[in-house]
């Protein structure tokens, strides 16, 4: 069986020679059979369906993606703050989905409202003193407070300031930053102004600190929590345009553009 068909594709590949009615040889072409030019076809056929199917199939991917991960994410936070109150419910014997998680955010939401009367306050400033001398847990309340207050929506934390554009790391490169501070820089010659920028290398709680002179700092038109939310989606939410303020917070008379890294 083997024999027959390397002979038959040696038939194919190789010019048959017939003899004419003079005496002459003369080659001719080998005949394509119907089976091998039917076998072609549906390889093609096949790899056309393979590519759309494939095509389709990451593009259904693309689109559940961020819908599976957002849902993912919601599920798990609603089942992270329903445990706070949920076994005092369960205690009680009452098994109803959800309000352990209503509870925690009505509390939260009290616990903002009496934060800004006199007796909230004062609660919190003598927990906080509590804290404060325990040697460990000491650190860790203060750095979660900083991280929290980046992000409070009230302007008068001593957070961030202003969202700032430097030039890092070499001329024609900016990167976003962070203003927490000024300074006073005392020379031979006089004084200088300088801001302390902050900016984030792993979203914002690990960072570096420069200090540059105002002048050589751009202000964009953005403020704090938009800056925040530039630094955490790695730079997508980034504006197509943005304008620069002065000092002051005049806008400037042009709109440049920028190609941000963060």
């Amino acid at each position: 069986m083997g024999t027959r068909e390397r002979d038959r594709d040696r038939e194919l590949l190789i010019p048959v020679a017939t003899i004419s009615e003079n005496g002459g040889s003369k080659f001719s072409a080998p005949i394509a059979t119907p089976t091998v030019s039917s076998s072609h076809g549906r390889e093609a056929f096949l790899k056309v369906i393979r590519s759309w199917a494939s095509k389709k199939f990451m593009t259904g991917c693309v689109i559940l993606l961020p819908l599976a991960i957002t849902f993912y994410v919601t599920w798990g936070f609603v089942h992270f703050v329903d445990g706070f109150f949920s076994p005092i419910y369960n205690h009680l014997g009452i098994n109803i989905f959800g309000l352990g998680f209503a509870t925690s955010i009505t509390f939260i939401f009290l616990v903002g409202v009496s934060m800004s009367s006199w007796w909230g306050a004062s609660v919190l400033t003598l927990g906080e003193w509590f804290i404060k001398k325990m040697p460990f847990v000491s650190y860790i309340y203060a750095a979660s407070k900083q991280i929290s207050a980046a992000i409070s929506p009230d302007q008068n934390s001593n957070a961030f300031k202003e969202v700032a554009i430097i030039r890092h790391p070499r001329t024609g490169q900016y990167i976003f930053g962070f203003i927490t501070s000024t300074v006073v820089l005392q020379k031979g010659i006089g004084e200088e102004e300088l801001c302390c920028v902050y900016v984030p290398t792993n979203h914002l709680y690990l960072g570096d600190i420069f200090l540059i002179s105002s002048k050589d700092i751009l202000r964009p038109n953005l403020s704090v929590r938009e800056g925040i939310e530039i630094v955490i989606s790695g730079g997508m939410s980034v504006p197509k345009l943005l304008t620069i303020l002065d000092p002051s917070g005049i806008p400037a008379t042009r709109i440049v553009k920028f190609e941000a890294s963060v």
